[in-house]
């Protein structure tokens, strides 16, 4: 038996946080996620090889995105859950780049949604899916196929002003790392439109109020 196979199949961001050797992932909207940086992009491309050789392993598929700056890893959320093997990949993944000297960046780590509210008569999905070459996901989602654009929700809005859009974006973000970005915003000139779930997730309004919710609850539920 690998060592997936012994483990059960999914698990919470808090189950996957109590793990040993993932102290440098965070959960997200998109799932275990981990930002390490580099000194080039030749740095960074020889962290592929391993990362390639833990998720063969431990049976993930993760997206690996690498930049001159550095690597990001990421393990999608699977159908109930985060996969229980994630624990394990990151843990190898990690231990992978302290042996290059790359040095993972908590702070940097987050993923965007874009959440497009519509009439309760209107479906703008196919309009959306269309025009950014997205795919559908479940009833109300839009991906982008390859993961490098954000996740789109449509949801409806009982009695709103039919032909007028009211979209916001949802980012999501460790949670040692939200009441920080709500700091930064507030004081970049926006203002808090409502705080009644924080910390699980703030909503705040631009100057010409349009609106942002910054999301952990991503990264502690159980």
């Amino acid at each position: 038996m690998d060592e997936a196979s012994a483990r059960p199949e999914s698990i919470s961001a808090a189950e996957f946080h109590r793990a040993p050797g993932v102290t440098d992932w965070r959960v997200t909207g998109s799932g275990p996620q981990a930002v390490f940086t580099a000194t080039s992009l030749a740095h960074s491309a020889r962290f592929v090889a391993p990362i390639v050789a833990a998720a063969e392993r431990f049976g993930v598929l993760p997206d690996i995105d690498v930049r001159p700056e550095g690597v990001v890893v990421r393990v999608a959320f699977g159908d109930e859950g985060i996969p229980a093997a994630a624990t394990g990949f990151a843990a190898a993944v990690s231990e992978a780049a302290a042996d290059l000297s790359l040095t993972a960046d908590p702070s940097r780590v987050q993923s965007v949604g874009i959440y497009v509210a519509q009439h309760s008569q209107v479906d703008a999905r196919r309009f959306f899916t269309a025009a950014l070459g997205y795919e559908e996901l479940g009833d109300t989602d839009a991906v982008d196929p390859l993961r490098r654009g954000p996740q789109l929700a449509f949801n409806p809005i009982t009695g709103d002003t039919p032909s007028r859009g009211r979209t916001h974006f949802d980012v999501f973000v460790p949670a040692d790392q939200a009441q920080a970005r709500v700091d930064a915003a507030l004081a970049a000139g926006g203002r808090l439109a409502d705080d009644s779930h924080a910390p699980a997730w703030w909503s705040l309004a631009s100057p010409d109020n349009h609106g942002v919710d910054i999301a952990a609850w991503t990264d502690t539920y159980d």
